[in-house]
């Protein structure tokens, strides 16, 4: 394989997911014991959901796995091949699936592909009114090996991009690679952003994620993503603000660029804290407040489909308009854009043709 030269390199568990009608979802949710709106990996009693939801109600498969719907809202404001998403799969019709939707939507795939008998990971996304429940069974994409990152095409692709988006969830077993990622790109005056992803990872892989944050430059979450970064570290009822500033804090390898947290709170509003206020187009003002609260524009009920994957969208949005030299209030409001447009289809997808969003 060969590929371009990208601006944009992401790196996550490459996922197909299973989506269940809302309709349908609340029945799941109460047989196999899961909130209404949360993101967990699979236990042993979860493991029967994904042949279960298959034969017994209305699915609907999704290109899926949270860094690559990043991936491909980042490319959705980018030229093609802007954008290569790193991860492992199985050698599968299912890793065939997710290449196609990479490729028709401008996203290079620079995929570890793991002997048979490795399956492709899968979620078993459990829709209930304007919630979702994330189930995911990884398989393949927990044998990710950072041996991939020095092949020569993988090693290429790093060496030539100016942005990183590591998706939080690889933490869970790929902190070997994602520290190496993060680490040269911060040397070399890169930017590194990196999503929290669910409550889970603050909770349980708290070390691995204060390991890798020294190096990141943009944090990304969700209110209830913050909450837990506030329980697992001692904060405990911090407020949204706070926490944003603590993180912000953080101490970092690369100080000559302030580091931003953003924290989105779905249609309320979008929290962004700055480590040092300056005059950059890429950072909150001397005369912003800090942190400083972005409106969400309201959207009707009946525009509201479905929300996996909003929270991906914003994040791919906000980092595509990153790479294009945006500012950082209009990265914000494209990161809303996306956020918005994903919650009117089914599953994490975008309109096409493109609607310009800029």
């Amino acid at each position: 394989m060969s590929f371009e030269t990208p601006l944009v390199v992401c790196i996550g568990n490459p996922l197909l997911d299973i989506q269940v009608n809302p309709q349908q979802g609340p029945a799941f949710l109460e047989k196999y014991e899961l909130k209404p709106n949360d993101a967990i990996l699979a236990e042993e009693k979860h493991m029967p959901i994904y042949d279960d939801i298959v034969k017994n109600a209305d699915v609907t498969y999704v290109a899926g796995g949270a860094a690559q719907n990043a991936a491909r809202g980042a490319a959705y404001v980018l030229p093609a091949k802007s954008v290569a998403y790193i991860g492992s799969v199985g050698s599968d019709e299912l890793a065939d699936t997710l290449r196609k939707v990479n490729e028709t939507e401008g996203v290079i795939s620079a995929y570890q592909v793991q002997p048979e008998p490795e399956r492709t990971g899968a979620c078993a996304v459990i829709l209930n009114g304007h919630h979702r429940s994330l189930v995911t069974t990884l398989r393949a994409a927990e044998k990710f090996t950072p041996a991939h990152l020095a092949t020569p095409e993988v090693a290429t692709l790093i060496a030539g991009a100016k942005f990183f988006y590591i998706g939080g969830f690889f933490l869970t077993h790929g902190i070997e690679s994602a520290l190496e990622i993060a680490k040269a790109a911060s040397s070399r005056g890169r930017t590194v952003v990196l999503n929290l992803s669910a409550p889970f990872i603050a909770q349980f892989f708290k070390v691995q994620l204060e390991e890798l944050l020294p190096h990141v430059d943009i944090l990304i979450g969700n209110e209830s993503e913050a909450a837990a970064y506030a329980e697992a570290t001692g904060l405990g009822d911090a407020s949204l603000s706070q926490v944003a500033t603590t993180l912000a804090a953080f101490p970092k390898s690369n100080a000559s660029r302030p580091r931003l947290i953003i924290i989105t709170q779905g249609p309320e509003s979008t929290l962004v804290a700055s480590s040092s206020p300056s005059g950059s187009l890429h950072n909150l003002a001397l005369t912003d407040a800090n942190p400083k609260t972005y409106p969400v524009a309201k959207l009707a009920d009946d525009k509201i489909v479905d929300t996996n994957g909003a929270g991906d969208m914003f994040a791919g949005g906000f980092l595509g308009a990153l790479a294009l030299g945006k500012s950082l209030d209009e990265c914000v409001e494209v990161g809303h854009r996306l956020g918005q447009m994903c919650v009117g289809q089914i599953g994490p997808k975008l309109e096409f043709p493109k609607v310009n969003v800029l």
